[in-house]
């Protein structure tokens, strides 16, 4: 059985950028898009998104606002954001970092690069996901042992 397709919403106010990013990520993943921070952060907590590729230079709140936004938020403070931006200074990558930013790609995107870095903070996210289930699951246990409910094995 397959698993389900992760989905990676792209906020960008350039149109061609998303058609760009949609088409190279159809494939693998399902897309949604927003042009807007504002418009961004209402799909986000609407829920079942999996990953953000951000714009950093946006009209009315740039990408590191929107950034920050997602980590403030609990519902989304987990969901992994990368970075797509013009903005190739070191300077620029260090605020998108310190913004809460797993990652930081500059344009042109290289499709391999991109690809890679969306797989590689997808399978980070999943993996922490499961060693956070296991562990409430020995908590859970380690619980239930210390009310000798379950035999020492």
């Amino acid at each position: 059985m397959n698993a389900p397709r992760s989905t990676v919403l792209i906020v960008d106010d350039t149109p061609d950028n998303i058609m760009l990013l949609s088409a190279l990520l159809k494939e693998k993943y399902n897309t949604k898009v927003a042009t807007n921070g504002n418009v961004a952060l209402q799909i986000l907590l609407a829920g079942g998104v999996d990953m953000v590729l951000l714009d950093v230079m946006m009209p009315d709140m740039d990408g590191y606002e929107v950034c920050r936004r997602i980590r403030h938020e609990p519902r989304t403070a987990e969901v992994p954001v990368i970075f797509l931006t013009a903005k190739s200074q070191p300077e620029d990558e260090a605020k998108g970092l310190a913004a809460g930013a797993v990652d930081y790609i500059t344009k042109p995107i290289s499709p391999p690069i991109l690809f890679a870095r969306v797989s590689t903070h997808l399978a980070l996210r999943d993996a922490r996901r499961e060693l956070e289930r296991r562990n409430a699951e020995l908590e859970a246990l380690l619980a239930q042992r210390s009310h000798g409910q379950v035999p020492e094995v």
